[in-house]
């Protein structure tokens, strides 16, 4: 007999599958758009705005330099622009040109495209899937007041 804990250890597993096999579908997206999935990651995090190379990190969850490493290529492709930082001399602001936003939205329709795809195949409703985020935000919340 499968106890909570069992369960909850199934589940992060299938979390685990579920996010690899994401990331790999996601790179093949990205390829196919001649990208790749971190720099999408990095259009992304900017597409609400300007930020730090610092900032955008945090929010990716990776380290600086991986990041800068990124922005230095997508500068490099002119999809992201650094300007002055007004609150900062030293660290620049990250803002996505015209071609970066371009860029991303055509990777944004073929991900939606393929995960409307995805989720017809798992058949899978509305109220399915906002069960299940609804269970992995309670675990997440629970993990982070510890």
């Amino acid at each position: 007999m499968t106890d909570r804990v069992d369960a909850y250890r199934l589940l992060m597993a299938d979390v685990y599958e579920l996010a690899g096999e994401s990331r790999r579908s996601s790179e093949e997206l990205a390829r196919a758009e001649g990208q790749t999935a971190a720099r999408w990651h990095v259009m992304s995090v900017l597409s609400d705005g300007s930020r730090t190379v610092a900032s955008a990190a945090r929010r990716l969850g990776l380290a600086r330099q991986s990041v800068q490493r990124v922005v230095d290529d997508l500068a490099r492709a002119a999809m992201v622009e650094l300007r002055d930082n007004p609150d900062h001399r030293r660290a620049p602001l990250v803002t996505l040109t015209e071609a970066g936003r371009d860029t991303l939205t055509g990777l944004l329709e073929r991900s939606d495209a393929d995960r409307r795809e995805v989720v017809d195949r798992a058949g899978l409703s509305l109220d399915d899937l906002e069960d299940a985020r609804a269970t992995l935000r309670r675990l997440v919340d629970a993990l982070q007041r510890r």
